[in-house]
């Protein structure tokens, strides 16, 4: 449908700066997610891209077209909010109709237009009723077929799930992964604070963190090749453990010394001659932590809260200082006994990742 092309882009409101030197190319038929912490200009940048927010500096081209002063109406863009905003006393039908009546179109081409939106999203059968009588996801569900309905070149997603409980969203989201099959030429952009909507929709995920871009990637790549500490602990749940160590022997496989209630511990990644005793924190995440009784491991502690949840059990271990997060294991199946044991943990060397001065040592 589109391309899309943000070029040095910033927002600035007064001397306040949110946003600085966007650069970012998105090809036609892409699902983009934005995620970030609160705060991180994450549907600021979506409302920019909308025209609902100006631009204060870099340019926005829409099929090499440029957009900063193009009207929202002007830019084929059709968005979808938290809030379904329908109408409470129209028909599904009308709600889903009723920018193109406003736009002119016939009452033919409306009808038509409907009917495609609605076999889309399975919603032939709710067309005559009204959103009272529908359930949130069914709401959610109008709400993108009055943007399909447009035919735009672009569909913006602002967080359309955060307002639906739990067994809701997990559907929901199942329907825009099949509403996206089921339009692989249209370019969408999502913006979500869920970490697994955004790894299980997007073909590149857009991680914004310091007033700009700090990693944009396919889902696993940033998974499994963070390129900062940060990208690393925001993306995966729980969080990826952080472990100070040094460089013990240097090489294609680095060995590092854990002092902090560790041995040593293998790492995949190459490091040079001078890096010998160079301060690096360790990174492993919960799920590739595993037991071991061996003289090499990257932390033993003393197990203090134990997470039963059938599937995984999730361990937190004690930190000899009180201010670090604890270290968490997530180990498959059940494991009873644990709470109040020492364990020693370690982890497989191309599950660990080193990083110094907040940068992976893998990308340098």
């Amino acid at each position: 449908m589109a391309e899309l092309t943000l070029s040095k882009v910033g927002k600035r409101y007064g001397t306040v700066e949110v946003l600085k030197d966007i650069d970012l190319d998105i090809a036609t038929g892409e699902l983009i997610v934005f995620v970030g912490p609160s705060g991180c200009g994450k549907s600021t940048l979506l409302r920019m891209i909308a025209g609902l927010e100006r631009i204060s500096s870099g340019t926005l081209d829409i099929d090499g077209v440029r957009m900063n002063d193009v009207p929202p109406a002007q830019r084929g863009i059709a968005m979808v909010f938290q809030s379904y905003a329908l109408y409470p006393h129209m028909t599904v039908r009308d709600n889903m109709g009723f920018a193109l009546k406003i736009a002119g179109k016939s009452r033919a081409e409306i009808d038509a237009a409907v009917s495609r939106a609605a076999r889309t999203l399975q919603l032939q059968d709710y067309l005559d009723r009204l959103p009272k009588a529908l359930s949130g996801g069914q709401r959610q569900r109008v709400a993108i077929g009055r943007a399909i309905v447009r035919d735009p070149k672009v569909y913006l997603f602002d967080e359309p799930l955060s307002n639906l409980d739990a067994a809701l969203r997990v559907a929901t989201r199942i329907e825009i992964a099949q509403l996206k099959e089921a339009m692989p030429d249209s370019t969408m952009i999502y913006v979500t604070h869920d970490q697994v909507e955004a790894m299980t929709l997007a073909d590149r995920i857009v991680v914004l963190a310091d007033k700009g871009i700090a990693q944009a990637g396919p889902p696993l790549e940033l998974y499994e090749r963070p390129v900062s500490e940060f990208v690393a602990q925001f993306i995966g749940s729980p969080s990826m453990n952080l472990i100070a160590g040094e460089v013990a022997e240097p090489g294609e496989v680095t060995q590092v010394r854990l002092p902090e209630g560790g041995g040593t511990i293998a790492a995949n990644i190459p490091t040079r001659p001078e890096d010998k005793g160079r301060p690096v924190n360790v990174g492993i995440r919960p799920e590739d932590m595993i037991p071991t009784d061996g003289a090499d491991f990257a932390f033993e502690g003393r197990v203090e809260i134990v997470e039963a949840l059938g599937e995984v059990t999730q361990l937190y271990f004690e930190r000899s200082k009180p201010e670090y997060d604890p270290v968490i294991a997530k180990l498959s199946g059940i494991h009873r006994g644990l709470r109040g044991q020492s364990a020693r943990m370690t982890a497989a060397p191309d599950k660990v990742h080193l990083f110094a001065g907040g940068r992976s040592l893998a990308v340098r």
